[in-house]
């Protein structure tokens, strides 16, 4: 079986560590024993800890799945699906650190401009994603043309956010959930 490497054991333990302590709270350190290597050789890897949070955000907006927002059917029954999955990434990995992204950008003054930069594409890219259901819906009459789609997509981003936030408050994703239900209603014409 193939040997993982150091790189990748940094990487792969290194979201858990920012999620629960953000980019402040979280150490070096703390990401060297969370993934068994010696202090020493993160630095053979990575230059700071900016770096290395850079790193896990474009890692996890390429592991956000935007495939239910494509295709056929109803716009709402799309973003519907597409929320419900993200709220239980956000769960299966514990509700009450929430989403890294967020986590991220609530570190932002700390963090520093590449990581604030890596946040600010990660959630564009993921407003633009919604943006084409949206628009999707607001073509087909489904919802609604009030606003344009994508401040209507950058309204659900934020809610998701935000919702993600109470959640970690309370460690408990029902709320979520049913938050995104009323957003999603609120879209109707």
């Amino acid at each position: 079986m193939p040997q993982i490497s150091v790189r990748e054991r940094l990487v792969d333990n290194a979201e858990d560590v920012f999620r629960r302590k953000g980019f402040t709270g979280a150490s070096i350190q703390d990401v060297t024993e969370a993934a068994g290597v010696p202090k020493g050789s993160f630095y053979n890897h990575f230059r700071s800890k900016q770096d290395l949070a850079v790193e896990i955000v474009l890692r996890y907006a390429r592991a956000t799945d935007h495939s239910s927002l494509e295709g056929h059917g109803p716009a709402l029954e799309r973003l519907q699906r597409h929320l419900t999955a993200q709220v239980e990434r956000i769960r299966g990995s514990g509700i009450e650190f929430g989403c890294l992204l967020g986590t991220l950008a609530s570190d932002g003054a700390n963090a520093g401009e590449r990581v604030r930069e890596a946040v600010r594409e990660a959630l564009d890219g993921w407003t633009d994603a919604m943006t084409a259901t949206i628009a999707d819906g607001q073509a087909s009459g489904e919802i609604t043309s009030a606003w344009s789609a994508a401040a209507l997509a950058a309204f659900l981003l934020d809610l998701f956010e935000g919702a993600a936030l109470r959640a970690r408050t309370a460690a408990d994703h029902t709320h979520f959930a049913e938050e995104m239900s009323i957003a999603l209603e609120a879209l109707r014409p």
